[in-house]
């Protein structure tokens, strides 16, 4: 039975994609969890990161990011609109598929003791984690932010850390660890400048001043953009609905002569919660969630295999995922393949004298598909951090010169992405040539194809490290990364021209 469990750290930085993309790789090299999605937010200079996963892939993965965010954000440098006391500010786990609340909690627990005493980060459990009952409430254990938690921790036992040291990490501040239901982060902007009236529609809305239940609200200043923003965090859209705030909110902004421009949700958000709140809207009768024609095609034929949900997606008009994907994925063919001629050879008789051999190329294989499979992923995060930086403002000498800095940054990355598939995919090549030689011969021919879809993966990925390379302004490194696809293509030409020859000769 597959047990997945959700996680959303929020990390201190909203401004500088390089940050996060250092922050977010570390999630490729662990097996068995997925990065599902990252908004940055540059008003609020926060990122929102949507991993999900097995519950230990998932808890080693967190704790990579925060280990990273705490080398890369100093929080003295630190500005924003949205309150925060950590480079890692908050890490909720949440049940997904199989997994129990109490399970999450025990997540929280063992992340909170590990984060405590190796990054030496005070750590407070919160939510259904908390230990202490007034430490539920987020607010409540962020209340004053660094500035005020590094002036009271170590001397107010009320803000003594669950774990780690009682004192603040001079830099990454403190983390907020804990286990909750499905949080929807809900933001309303009114055409309006006036923070005063967004302060108070927060404050007739929120749970902590009589209003809703399961509603957390503040009211922000976005001055760049020129409006004011209710931000909301509604912590059981069960129990308080999307609708029901977004109503409150417009006949309050109503009786002060202002109305809403558009709200937005931070993240991902259950499809529940969006259908709740069209059927509330629209005080639709009787309705069923069998109403809707997608749930019951998921239930008559079932639901899309993740091959054919990622195929729709590469034929979408979405620049991403494009070639550098779907070379990884060529790739990824290859080295399962590559696995399935090792799985046919291995345990037979007659080729138990190369059992040993076969056996390092199969663990071998199925670890570099497990690497490209990343790399689908993590090409498209790749270019999707170079669009965000050239979005970056770019109005003053000293935003123009960060912006061209992380451009740069950017491309490299997105440079580095497509040479890794070349040089996993040269790696299966090589082992398609001891399993001609030595494999299960009634095989070939799958070694063969493996063969072709490795050097396709190669040839593909080559023109995504070229074009990006087009853009770049460091000729060290440009000189570096040709020579490096240049000799992988050689090799992978030569070599596998060798082992088609010797299989096109034996079929």
């Amino acid at each position: 039975m597959r047990k997945l469990v959700e996680c959303v750290p929020n990390f201190s930085e909203g401004r500088r994609p390089e940050i996060i993309e250092a922050i977010v790789s570390q999630v490729n090299a662990i097996p068995g969890v997925f990065l599902l999605d990252q908004e940055m937010d540059a008003d609020h200079n926060r990122t929102v990161v949507t991993l999900v996963g097995e519950l230990e892939a998932t808890k080693e993965a967190t704790f990579r990011m925060i280990k990273k965010a705490a080398e890369l954000i100093d929080l003295n440098q630190h500005r924003g609109e949205h309150p925060r006391m950590g480079a890692t500010d908050v890490v909720p786990f949440i049940p997904l598929e199989n997994v129990s609340t109490e399970e999450c909690v025990r997540l929280a627990q063992e992340l909170g003791k590990r984060v405590g005493e190796e990054l030496q980060i005070p750590v407070f459990l919160y939510e259904d984690a908390a230990i202490r009952p007034e430490r539920k409430n987020l607010a409540q254990v962020r209340k004053g932010q660094f500035e005020g938690l590094r002036e009271e921790i170590g001397k107010n036992p009320d803000r003594t850390p669950d774990y780690g040291p009682d004192k603040i990490h001079p830099t990454a501040g403190a983390t907020a660890i804990g286990a909750r239901f499905f949080l929807v982060a809900y933001n309303v902007n009114l055409d309006s400048q006036d923070i005063d009236l967004a302060k108070r529609i927060a404050k007739e809305i929120r749970e902590s001043s009589g209003g809703f239940p399961c509603v957390k609200a503040l009211g922000f200043d976005l001055a760049d953009r020129s409006m004011v923003q209710i931000s909301m965090n509604l912590v059981n859209y069960t129990v308080t609905s999307l609708a029901t705030v977004y109503q409150a909110i417009q006949e309050k902004a109503a009786a002060a002569g202002v109305e809403i421009l558009e709200s937005e949700i931070v993240g991902l958000v259950p499809q529940e919660a969006l259908v709740d709140a069209a059927v509330e809207m629209l005080q639709i009768r009787n309705f069923s969630q069998e109403q809707i024609i997608e749930q019951k095609v998921a239930q008559v034929i079932g639901e899309q295999t993740p091959e054919l949900v990622f195929l729709e997606e590469l034929a979408s008009d979405s620049p991403a995922p494009g070639g550098g994907s779907a070379s990884a994925l060529a790739g990824a063919l290859a080295a399962a393949l590559a696995t399935m001629v090792c799985n046919l050879t291995l345990g037979k008789k007659k080729f138990a004298e190369v059992a040993e051999e076969i056996g390092i190329v199969r663990i071998k294989a199925q670890q570099i598909q497990t690497n490209l499979q990343r790399l689908m992923t993590e090409d498209t995060f790749a270019f999707n951090a170079v669009m965000d930086a050239y979005k970056l403002s770019k109005t003053t000498e000293a935003e123009q010169a960060m912006r061209r800095e992380a451009i740069q940054r950017a491309l490299q990355k997105a440079a580095e992405t497509p040479l890794e598939v070349m040089q996993q995919a040269l790696e299966i090549i090589k082992f398609a040539e001891t399993l001609v030689q030595k494999g299960n011969p009634s095989a070939i021919t799958d070694a063969g194809c493996a063969v072709h879809l490795a050097k396709a993966a190669i040839e593909g990925a080559a023109l995504n490290v070229k074009i990006n390379l087009g853009s770049i302004t460091d000729a060290d490194f440009i000189h570096r990364l040709a020579g490096q696809v240049e000799q992988i293509r050689q090799t992978a030409e030569t070599l596998g021209d060798q082992i088609l020859e010797k299989i096109s000769a034996s079929v």
